[in-house]
């Protein structure tokens, strides 16, 4: 019976019986004491009595089992997305004050959910107004730094001023780029579109967009890992994550230096782990690098706009992972990422 699911229900019950039992036998043992005979009447009537107690008890907690039983199908259904279950509270009692106090909590967290739900709507329209309102004038000036460039060639020093130029607007498109896509993770807007990838070829193309920047740098991108791994995810915004990990090595290692790039399924784990030998990241600097534009005074990357691992973070988190990082001093860095497996159905 699921009321002595209950300890404290069942001694409870083991205590009552115990005490009628007693009674019944002191009061057997009292009468043949003094008429020298056991009553039978008595012992019925005490053994209907004990009865009738254990009947009355059962029925209360049965009923505040069926009362108890109700408010967690109200609870679950609240959780399960019916935002407006609520326990029947009518009547007195401190039981009834707590299902009060579950159903406030309720009202409260819907308000939350809505307001922040209005949040995010503005925010993403705003996202969108501010990205509709900077892709025009980027456009222009990379149209009028292009007529600069074809204008200035018989003026060198002009020449290289419009060559900074267009480093800059490209830092800055970049800037605006990364800062939108941050925003959305943050504001949820950003939906992660799903699907069973080949991580191999993931990490194929990772390496076909830096081949020819690690060739002119003289630095090897190295792949190693099985070609069979499948990964459940949405593989634009994985590439986009271990991308800026792979950049970040690149911005922080010499010529000669090699950048790996690893993947591996342990049990229910799949891990990508990207490996340099470079300068490393500082003890001091070991807590800092996923904050946003935070730049170490031990790096000499003077171009960094410190939002790449930011934004790698946030798109390891929205795929239920994590991003673990190991690194010494002047040896080069090591950064996992672990994502739970999800089998398809």
């Amino acid at each position: 019976m699921k009321i002595f699911a209950n300890k404290d229900i069942k001694r409870l019950f083991v205590l009552i019986i115990s005490v009628m039992f007693v009674f019944l036998v002191l009061t057997e043992l009292i009468i043949y004491l003094f008429y020298k005979e056991f009553s039978l009447l008595i012992f019925s009537l005490s053994l209907l009595v004990a009865f009738v107690i254990l009947a009355i008890y059962f029925w209360y907690f049965t009923k505040q089992n069926k009362i108890m039983e109700a408010a967690i199908l109200e609870v679950n259904a609240y959780l399960s997305g019916d935002k407006n279950a609520r326990i029947v509270c009518d009547n007195e009692g401190e039981m009834y004050k707590l299902f009060h106090s579950v159903n406030t909590l309720a009202t409260v967290l819907n308000a939350h959910a809505q307001k922040e739900l209005e949040g995010n709507e503005f925010l993403k329209n705003t996202i969108s107004d501010i990205s509709h309102q900077l892709k025009t004038p980027l456009a222009a000036l990379n149209i009028y730094n292009g007529i600069l460039q074809e204008e200035a060639e018989e003026f060198p020093a002009i020449q290289e001023f419009v060559t900074l130029s267009e480093q800059e607007l490209d830092r800055i498109e970049t800037l605006v780029q990364n800062l939108l896509k941050i925003t959305r993770l943050d504001a949820g807007y950003m939906v992660m579109e799903k699907k069973f990838e080949n991580v191999a070829d993931m990490m194929k193309d990772i390496e076909l967009h830096f081949m020819y920047r690690a060739k002119q740098e003289q630095k090897e991108i190295i792949l190693a890992g099985n070609d069979e791994v499948m990964f459940l995810c949405d593989r634009d915004w994985i590439i986009e994550a271990v991308s800026n990990i792979v950049k970040n090595a690149l911005d922080h290692t010499s010529a000669g230096d090699h950048i790996q790039i690893e993947w591996r399924q342990i049990t229910n784990l799949i891990q990508i782990v990207i490996k340099d030998d470079g300068n490393g990241i500082h003890t001091e600097d070991i807590h800092h690098i996923f904050k946003r534009f935070y730049r170490s005074s031990f790096s000499q990357d003077t171009s960094g706009l410190g939002l790449g691992l930011p934004i790698a973070k946030a798109v390891v988190e929205a795929h239920d992972g994590n991003i673990s990082i190991d690194s010494t001093w002047g040896k080069g860095s090591t950064f996992v990422l672990s994502f739970l497996i999800i089998t398809k159905l």
